[in-house]
């Protein structure tokens, strides 16, 4: 196996594994609203994921790993997705932010800042600001004090 073959895999798997977890947000409350279907469809295109795959990972996307990055960009990329999936059928449910905050700490942010950071990540989505006015506010607010 080549070293692109090697780079593709683990950057598919890492996609599928994203929006495993992204997924399983969206089902926390054993519901998937049409608005949280079309974000998921979105998001798979954008993730580049054969029908087969999503189909496969709605069916079983608990058996997906959180997979956290030692990017603090591709971390904060997964939280803007995740986030913006709780407020994707514009409620914001307990269940939704419960395992919000589970997957903040899989994903390898800090276990003490958790919840302000899930707290403050849903008031940015919420305002809809774009990713990079999200990753610069997070930055600010939470590791500059």
């Amino acid at each position: 196996m080549s070293f692109s073959n090697l780079f593709n895999s683990g950057f598919t798997t890492r996609n599928q594994d994203h929006f495993a977890s992204i997924v399983k947000v969206a089902l926390s409350d054993d519901a998937l609203s049409q608005e949280e279907k079309a974000f998921l469809d979105r998001l798979a295109h954008h993730l580049n994921l054969s029908k087969e795959t999503y189909d496969r990972i709605l069916k079983r996307y608990k058996s997906h790993p959180i997979n956290p990055s030692v990017s603090k960009k591709q971390r904060l990329e997964c939280l803007y997705d995740l986030s913006r999936m709780v407020y994707a059928d514009d409620i914001k449910k307990s269940r939704e932010v419960s395992m919000l905050s589970k997957i903040a700490i899989g994903l390898g942010f800090e276990t003490k800042v958790v919840p302000e950071l899930v707290n403050f990540s849903l008031q940015l989505v919420k305002k809809n600001v774009d990713f990079e006015t999200f990753k610069k506010e997070i930055i600010k607010t939470l590791y500059t004090k």
